[in-house]
């Protein structure tokens, strides 16, 4: 870099690689602002389920079951929030975006701290579930400062930190809440209140801070902003055809969560009546509906009139990213949540010479953990990896078959044991005994892992180059088929035993890629070494101030 001082467009517009301590130049401070964004915006995102056991205990009226509704209404709005956060990314730019997302998600994250009923917990934890949505506001940012030849590492590098957030308040906040705010600060049962609040504001503080400490691209660089907020233009008919056929899935998940929640009782009622459940599938017809006039109604005349060359992209490229995010983000969301029980039950047999098992809980949520801690350092590498080989398209379909052979690979971590478990499932037991086959387990778990989150920092490393014009719109479209993942996995789950599961996993990353290979084509300048082809002087744009 010649220009260190002034972070200005030759400091960002390429040269040599860019050096993650060099905090003299203004696109590393960015990058690093960023992450910290979305690290608390994850933070306070998964700050349910370290202390939900404390809630329970400290709570009389709460139960279980109410648990497990929270826990899927926290997950609910950030399928469609992740949508519509991407579009006002490409209409109104990231810096007030992720600002103004933090600030106003202060807001329930705090009403959830100080709720005394039910509903009043629920309805907090679903407008909540919105800032999961923070994560795609990063990745235009972010493209905004590094070129295509290093967009993969900075992506990578902003995707794993920021990720930490959700296993950093699994690792920090039961200690926070119990021991610093309960036993050293006496405030007892109330302490998961100021834990969870005190996570709120400092998130709202912080989104002021971010404000005043980012721009949106470097000094003189002028950014192309959407007019209005919109769907998704395409290049032809059939990729009209391909959009609306993609967007079914969004809406579809909000039905089946909409239906498991139909399945829950609370004191012998279900949580949502068979009216209400039928209303709800009424109102999300009617949703896809409007979303498909519209579409056609902006895109038609848009076709008619003729694509200019420089306005085309292959919108193949978006499905074939929406399902590696399916298959790897949904995975991940899918597998932490039952990998603790997985290993405790499946190595219950394992025993010490006092007959005390091996495998508590501790031990098997150290495992879990884990899985999520690996995002250090493989979403990275897979950025990295994709800027340093000479196919992005290859590099991301090699992490996916890997993802095919790691959940292959932990399905036979188990084997079918004698009996049914409660829940009418056949019983599992570990493959081979010993201490031995417990250490290759997670050895293979971690191996799986590496490959998840690998390729989950491929597919950012590509959706920043694919079509520059509407960077938040196809993150967001990937980044919403990520929590689709989880709910289709999740659903499954319920269904079949764990060794099925992680087959299961391994089809579905098989399937992902196939749609790959057939479907997704290299962006040109994918590998350019400036910013210039994210600048476009023949839209409406607006310099950076």
């Amino acid at each position: 870099m010649t220009d260190t001082n002034s972070g200005g467009a030759v400091d960002a517009a390429g040269g040599e690689a860019p050096r993650l301590l060099a905090f003299d130049q203004e696109r590393i401070r960015v990058l690093h602002y960023t992450w910290i964004a979305f690290f608390m915006t994850f933070y306070v995102w998964f700050n349910l389920a370290p202390l939900s056991t404390t809630i329970l205990a400290s709570e009389d009226w709460l139960t279980a079951e109410n648990l497990k509704i929270l826990a899927i209404a926290n997950v609910a709005l950030t399928i469609p929030a992740r949508i519509v956060v991407g579009a006002l990314v490409d209409r109104f730019g990231a810096r007030w975006v992720f600002s103004g997302l933090m600030v106003v998600m202060a807001i329930p994250a705090v009403a959830f701290a100080l709720g005394t009923t039910f509903m009043q917990l629920f309805i907090a934890r679903m407008v909540l579930g919105c800032v999961g949505a923070g994560f795609v506001v990063g990745i235009k940012m972010v493209a905004q400062w590094f070129p295509p030849k290093y967009i993969g590492r900075a992506e990578g590098f902003y995707a794993g930190w920021g990720n930490f957030g959700s296993a950093f308040a699994a690792m920090t906040l039961p200690w926070f809440a119990i021991t610093f705010l309960g036993d050293w600060l006496g405030l007892g049962d109330d302490a998961w209140r100021w834990a969870m609040a005190i996570n709120g504001l400092v998130m709202g503080i912080y989104g002021v801070m971010y404000y005043f400490l980012v721009k949106d691209a470097p000094e003189g660089k002028r950014i192309h902003k959407t007019k209005k907020t919109e769907p998704m233009m395409v290049s032809s008919y059939g990729d009209l055809a391909q959009y609306l056929v993609w967007s079914i899935p969004l809406v579809g998940a909000l039905g089946v969560l909409a239906w498991r929640i139909s399945n829950v009782q609370i004191d012998g009622e279900p949580m949502l009546s068979d009216t209400g459940l039928y209303v709800i599938y009424a109102i999300l017809a009617l949703v896809y509906v409007m979303h498909a006039a519209k579409t056609l109604q902006v895109n038609i005349p848009y076709l008619r009139k003729g694509v200019p060359e420089d306005e085309k992209y292959h919108w193949g490229s978006v499905a074939a990213l929406n399902s590696t995010y399916f298959a790897n983000f949904g995975a991940e969301l899918a597998v932490v949540s039952m990998l603790p029980a997985f290993f405790e039950v499946t190595f219950r047999p394992l025993t010490n010479n006092q007959g005390a098992p091996l495998v508590t809980a501790t031990v098997a949520g150290f495992v879990a953990a884990s899985f999520a801690f690996v995002n250090l350092v493989a979403r990275p590498l897979g950025g990295y990896l994709s800027d340093r080989f000479t196919s992005r398209k290859y590099t991301m379909m090699g992490y996916i078959f890997g993802i095919v052979v790691g959940f292959t690979l932990m399905g036979f971590i188990s084997k079918y044991g004698t009996g049914v478990d409660e829940d009418g499932l056949r019983n599992l037991v570990p493959t081979f005994g010993g201490v031995g086959w417990l250490a290759v387990s997670v050895i293979i778990t971690v191996f799986a892992s590496i490959f998840v989150q690998g390729a989950e920092g491929a597919t950012f490393a590509v959706i920043p180059t694919v079509n520059k014009r509407m960077t938040g719109q196809i993150a967001g479209m990937a980044g919403a088929y990520g929590n689709v993942g989880a709910v289709i996995y999740l659903v499954l789950f319920s269904l079949v035993d764990s060794r099925t599961f992680f087959f299961i996993l391994a089809t579905g990353a098989l399937i992902s890629f196939l749609i790959t290979g057939l479907m997704f084509r290299e962006p040109e300048e994918a590998y350019s070494e400036t910013l210039d082809v994210y600048a476009d002087d023949s839209a409406p744009q607006e310099a950076v101030q």
